[in-house]
């Protein structure tokens, strides 16, 4: 199927993939990420920073396609009901119900498939993000902590509101998911719910630090297939440091946790590299 790109009113390039345009629900919306060089971590001196967020190092990043929103659970039946490529997907897996909800309780072996599925049918190479691509996204050109600034609230935000971050105040604690558009606000970049509500799968396999990682933006992979995966941006579940641009965790590839999700990237087709 050839791409169509078109412009949003901010000059962001995008596309929507037709196979998931679904009455009354969100599409996939596929935003072109420019490619560029950043400062991949957390400085030292930024707020409950932790030694797995560093050392900070450059990376450099091709441009790429990536979901404005994590995966919906719309998204998600549509493509569970085509035919399987390594293993099954159950159709209706999240906790908390909504077509536009983020889609909950998925292993990253799920997610891959999710993937591998709408590749074989759309002839796309849809895929998860690799660490770096992911922070790079998150960041859109940002320094601080979140792509917002310095602090995180609620009103922008779905996580734990009992707890604060820096000078930040509290506020509500919602115990649940939010529509994946619920907040109405974007980053530079135009992607929606990096922080907060769901955490999103990663390519990457578990290193400690960021000693000897790449800096090309690619996988950080070993040759261990059972590694802990990357899981990035924090939930509705969390206090807000973890839903900082720069934390990282880990989780077993067979995870599935009621606040766990992922969204897509694709590569660009070669007219546009």
């Amino acid at each position: 199927m050839p791409l169509t790109l078109r412009r949003t009113p901010a000059t962001t390039r995008y596309y929507t993939e037709p196979l998931l345009e679904i009455a009354d629900a969100l599409p996939l919306q596929m935003l072109l990420i420019p490619g560029g060089t950043f400062t991949m971590g957390s400085p030292e001196k930024e707020a409950e920073r932790q030694e797995r967020e560093g050392p900070q190092h450059p990376v450099t990043v091709p441009q790429f396609f990536m979901g404005r929103y994590p995966v919906t659970q719309a998204q998600w039946r549509a493509v569970a009901a085509l035919d399987q490529v390594e293993r099954p997907l159950e159709g209706d897996p999240a906790k908390f119900k909504g077509d536009n909800h983020p889609v909950e309780r998925v292993s990253w072996h799920e997610a891959t498939e999710f993937c591998a599925r709408l590749a074989e049918h759309t002839n796309r190479p849809y895929r998860l993000p690799t660490e770096a691509e992911w922070e790079y996204a998150c960041r859109a050109g940002t320094t601080t902590p979140f792509h917002f600034g310095l602090t995180l609230t609620t009103e922008i935000a779905n996580y734990n509101g009992d707890y604060t971050y820096a000078d930040g105040p509290k506020g509500e604690d919602r115990n649940e998911t939010t529509p994946v558009d619920h907040f109405d606000i974007a980053n530079a970049f135009g992607l929606c719910d990096m922080h907060g509500n769901v955490w999103e799968w990663c390519q990457d396999h578990w290193h400690d630090n960021y000693e000897e990682a790449p800096v090309d933006g690619s996988a950080w992979l070993t040759e261990d297939e059972n590694a802990n995966r990357i899981v990035r941006g924090g939930s509705w579940f969390l206090n807000p440091r973890y839903c900082r641009s720069a934390f990282r965790n880990d989780l077993t590839p067979v995870d599935r946790g009621i606040d766990l999700g992922f969204r897509v990237c694709c590569s660009p087709p070669r007219s546009l590299q």
